[in-house]
């Protein structure tokens, strides 16, 4: 039964993550045919991811509460993971892995909870808060589909040298999609759905 619900939210969600990555690849091509700086990519990477954070603490929290009465503690544990974790793979970990693959000239990983952790680590208190209270996840999801695939593409192209040839842009939009899709699914859907407690459900 928990399967048949994961497949659900999965199904309803993916447009939101197929828009997303579109209008990734859309902003990757403006900036390489601008040859906007690496610095505005640090500044917007710095204020997306997080807001990312915030939306998907709101996003994981809401979802363990519309199918499941598991207490304060646990709903806390499980938003901060299902975000910060999740985020950090997604925006982080996962553009590093392509950037290293890419061999690009400015990599580097930006451990948001780390760096600026007297900023991420509020916001993703204050979305699980939010989630707590309001557990809505349609809207927000679609929020948390932009801003992940946005955080994800200015961490690569802040990494970027010059002008990438057609294969390495190709390269580029597959790992712009592997880092929106898998993590952003996991966080909003898979993680907060592993969680529930079959004999005290409110969805299932």
């Amino acid at each position: 039964m928990r399967a048949g619900v994961i497949a659900s939210e999965l199904k309803i969600h993916a447009p939101f993550t197929a828009f997303g990555t579109v209008t990734g690849i859309i902003i990757m091509a403006a900036f390489i045919q601008f040859k906007v700086s690496k610095e505005i990519s640090s500044g917007l990477f710095w204020t997306l991811h997080p807001l990312h954070v915030l939306v998907s603490a709101l996003v994981t929290t809401a979802m363990y509460r519309l199918h499941s009465n598991g207490g304060i503690w646990r709903t806390i544990v499980i938003g901060y993971v299902g975000s910060v974790g999740i985020a950090t793979l997604s925006d982080s970990l996962m553009p590093f892995a392509g950037e290293w693959m890419l061999n690009m000239p400015h990599r580097d990983i930006h451990l948001g909870f780390i760096e600026k952790w007297w900023l991420v680590n509020p916001l993703a208190f204050a979305g699980i808060a939010i989630g707590y209270l309001w557990p809505k996840t349609k809207v927000s999801h679609a929020g948390h589909v932009f801003l992940s695939t946005w955080a994800s593409l200015f961490h690569i192209l802040m990494a970027m040298g010059p002008t990438p040839d057609v294969a390495t842009a190709v390269l580029i939009a597959f790992f712009l999609f592997l880092a929106v899709w898998v993590p952003c699914c996991t966080s909003d859907i898979v993680f907060p759905l592993l969680w529930i407690n079959e004999k005290e459900t409110n969805a299932l």
